[in-house]
């Protein structure tokens, strides 16, 4: 299954874990509780480097951010503003069926928390059409990743100073 977010909104080449990282934090700003992140790519593109960035930047703390690997998901309480939220970083590539989500709690992640989802597609059906696709590519280097997001017109108004944050900050 590939993303089938109905907007590209932005493609970039990302030089290496430290700018993954990095663009997870931008895209930390400008999240809202109830969006739903699926990443896409292969085994070692750099989702869960992407997600970490993500975390960091919504939840500091001095712990290391583990990979959902074994565990399939790992929350952390965050703010946004005023209002308290949770993150939801799901890990489903060992998940066997999409049914298996609902005991992870996703229905609740969906509705009040901020959802990261390595291997969305094991999702299938339950996969929410409203979310914002970052799929990782292998880029020109060895290092180097094509980032590429894709969403709503809605991601596209709230991604209009993404680049500029990326590689300004």
């Amino acid at each position: 299954m590939k993303p089938v977010a109905p907007l590209n909104l932005l493609e970039i080449e990302l030089t290496g874990a430290d700018m993954t990282a990095r663009a997870g934090r931008v895209l930390a700003g400008l999240a809202c509780p109830g969006d739903v992140l699926a990443l896409w790519g292969d085994l070692g593109a750099g989702k869960t480097t992407l997600a970490r960035g993500f975390i960091g930047a919504l939840v500091p703390s001095e712990e290391a951010i583990p990979s959902p690997t074994f565990t399939l998901v790992q929350t952390y309480p965050a703010q946004i503003g005023e209002r308290p939220v949770e993150i939801w970083h799901f890990d489903l590539y060992r998940l066997k069926s999409a049914e298996e989500a609902y005991e992870m709690g996703i229905e609740e992640a969906f509705a009040e928390g901020i959802s990261l989802i390595e291997w969305p597609e094991r999702l299938g059906s339950l996969l929410p059409r409203h979310r914002l696709d970052v799929t990782l590519l292998a880029g020109s280097t060895g290092e180097s990743r094509i980032l590429n997001l894709a969403g709503s017109d809605a991601w596209q108004r709230r991604l209009s100073g993404f680049k500029t944050a990326l590689l300004g900050e």
